[in-house]
């Protein structure tokens, strides 16, 4: 991707897309939907990452229920920073091409722990496995990701 004008569908406006960036910064440093979501990074390598969210009624969907955006913001987001890590030295970034998340438990409330792991991890793609577990172990949500290196700014 890289900087230039596009126009905007809905108000007729330019817009501007920009290149990847490369610098490592944590995600409380990302945009408002990043920050609210509430994932914390414990631990990343190139290989794996883990995290953790701590979920309650701001997370519900109005059935009272945390909302499966929130696990799928999660799975991209741990997978992304680790594929990124992965590919950072070559002066790129790993940019999602494809999410697939399933549901398996309803959650309220309570800590959740989020593991993702380089499943492959080519020249110009990734996948990786990424498991969302309650604290007794039990599987809540799980994805997969398939992600593209691409050149970073």
């Amino acid at each position: 991707m890289g900087t230039g004008p596009a126009m905007d569908a809905e108000t007729g406006q330019a817009a501007t897309r920009s290149s990847p960036r490369l610098e490592a910064a944590s995600l409380e440093d990302g945009s408002t939907f990043l920050r609210a979501a509430g994932l914390i990074l414990d631990e990343i390598t190139a290989a794996r990452v883990t995290g953790h969210l701590v979920l309650g009624p701001e997370h519900h969907t109005p059935w009272g229920i945390v909302h499966g955006g929130v696990y799928t913001t999660a799975i991209e987001s741990a997978a992304s920073v680790g594929a990124s890590t992965a590919v950072r030295d070559r002066g790129q970034v790993a940019v999602g091409l494809t999410n697939t998340t399933h549901f398996l438990r309803a959650v309220t409330e309570g800590r959740v722990n989020v593991e993702a792991s380089a499943l492959s991890q080519g020249r110009t793609h990734q996948l990786w496995r990424v498991d969302i577990t309650d604290e007794a172990g039990k599987l809540i949500a799980h994805g997969e990701i398939r992600l593209q290196n691409v050149a970073g700014t």
